[in-house]
């Protein structure tokens, strides 16, 4: 199991900034039937009044400021009619993700029943563009590189905690203005992605509507909020690279730069090409079980 610090490195940019990264924000504009969709609603993001989003096949314009509300559940938004392509996404619901639960439960046939498919499922509504854009082949590429990588991070999805528990009390960055009330020792790597340090908890937990700070113990408690850590990285952080994994294969730029955003800086450019291949071995196994190719730039 490869417990990465590289959330250190890059959450401490990312803490001492204070904001969790928005996506790009549309001017409103008023929708019909048959118009364009704008820009998806995205959970991590802050919208203001007047700004746009696209939300289950309808265009809708946010009354006053907002984040973590979707269309359509909160009087925050208010709906501008049907939108036809464009950057429209459809929610994910249990049993519509690229990958089926017998698929799952081939790619991790000794996983902690801790990480139910079910969790998964749950979590996905979080970052609604995740695994929904692009080709059905994009969409199968995304969801293996993540799979992937949190198979590598966790050992086959068996472990929730970090495994090293001399490392605990390490994760409390006292310089932040907020401190660590869980106590010191409580910011430990949980998760499929291994989320660690106070201001990383922070980030999420102001990104995903969850205290996190408070009660970091969520995230070995409930299998939802522990996917949804691990989407949280995927769709808003670039680590140490220079985009999320979750553009990276949208935008083709390949598995290698998934591997370079959660832990380039120990694993690219030759640094440690074992756990680098580790990554792409189980990259190439997954994307073999959804049936589709790998595609371009595997390494970093």
């Amino acid at each position: 199991m490869s417990m990465s610090r590289f959330l250190k490195r890059a959450g401490a940019a990312f803490a001492a900034a204070g904001a969790v990264a928005a996506a790009v924000l549309v001017p409103a504009a008023t929708a019909s039937a048959a118009t364009a969709c704008v820009a998806p609603w995205s959970a991590g993001a802050v919208y203001w009044g007047g700004n746009t989003a696209s939300y289950n096949g309808h265009n809708w314009s946010a009354k006053w400021w907002t984040q973590n509300e979707t269309p359509g559940s909160a009087d925050v938004w208010a709906d501008q009619g049907a939108c036809d392509g464009g950057g429209g996404t459809t929610p994910p619901q249990s049993g519509s993700f690229v990958v089926s639960e017998a698929q799952f439960n081939q790619m991790f046939p000794g996983r902690n029943s801790f990480y139910t498919y079910a969790g998964l499922t749950d979590a996905l509504s979080a970052y609604p563009g995740f695994a929904t854009t692009g080709s059905d082949t994009v969409q199968k590429q995304e969801a293996a590189a993540f799979l992937a990588n949190v198979s590598h991070e966790t050992g086959g999805l068996v472990y929730i905690v970090e495994q090293n528990t001399a490392n605990y009390p390490h994760y409390c960055d006292t310089s932040q203005p907020y401190g660590c009330p869980a106590g010191v020792a409580a910011y430990y790597g949980r998760g499929p992605i291994q989320i660690s340090w106070n201001f990383n908890y922070k980030a999420a937990g102001d990104s995903l509507g969850i205290d996190l700070l408070n009660n970091p113990y969520l995230v070995e408690q409930n299998a939802a909020v522990a996917w949804k850590t691990g989407l949280w990285y995927w769709n808003t952080q670039t680590g140490p690279g220079t985009m999320t994994p979750h553009n990276a294969m949208v935008n083709s730029a390949g598995f290698g730069e998934t591997i370079r955003s959660i832990n380039g800086s120990l694993e690219c450019n030759g640094n440690n090409t074992a756990e680098m291949q580790d990554r792409v071995n189980l990259y190439q196994q997954f994307t073999g079980i959804l049936g589709v190719p790998a595609g371009n730039n595997l390494t970093c």
